[in-house]
């Protein structure tokens, strides 16, 4: 089963409806502990208070390096995580839908795998962009 799931479309596709339920939906279900990483507060309200937020601009989020670096902290700091999601992972590092991001799903995969935690990341892009490796996420 993989470990990582991918929220894909244009803005105003319902990404972000479909987003908020899947982290409620895994606070309802999941034992660990859930954390959301976001770029700014806008999912503060919508979001039960039991998932972990954190707000990217205070860590200085801006690459995927950065990103891997800091999910491993996290996981190091932490046993008990078994769900990340990620809102507009893209934006929060201001990179285009690359095979550098095809490359960070991958290493979320192999991470998740290894470690029991699965990723669910929202990826503000035309679905027409992902290549056959990105839409194994869907």
């Amino acid at each position: 089963m993989p470990q990582v799931k991918l929220i894909m479309g244009v803005k105003g596709s319902g990404k972000t409806k479909q987003f908020i339920d899947l982290v409620t939906h895994a606070l309802e279900g999941e034992k660990g502990d859930i954390v959301c990483l976001e770029k700014g507060s806008r999912l503060t309200y919508d979001l039960p208070h039991a998932v972990r937020l954190i707000e990217s601009a205070e860590y200085g989020f801006n690459n995927y390096e950065f990103l891997k670096g800091f999910l491993s902290g996290l996981r190091a700091g932490n046993y008990d995580i078994t769900h990340v999601f990620i809102d507009s992972v893209l934006r929060m590092i201001d990179v285009p839908l690359d095979e550098r991001a095809e490359e960070f799903f991958d290493w979320c995969e192999a991470f998740g795998q290894k470690h029991g935690i699965k990723f669910t990341m929202m990826v503000s892009a035309d679905v027409a962009a992902a290549t056959e490796n990105i839409r194994k996420y869907f």
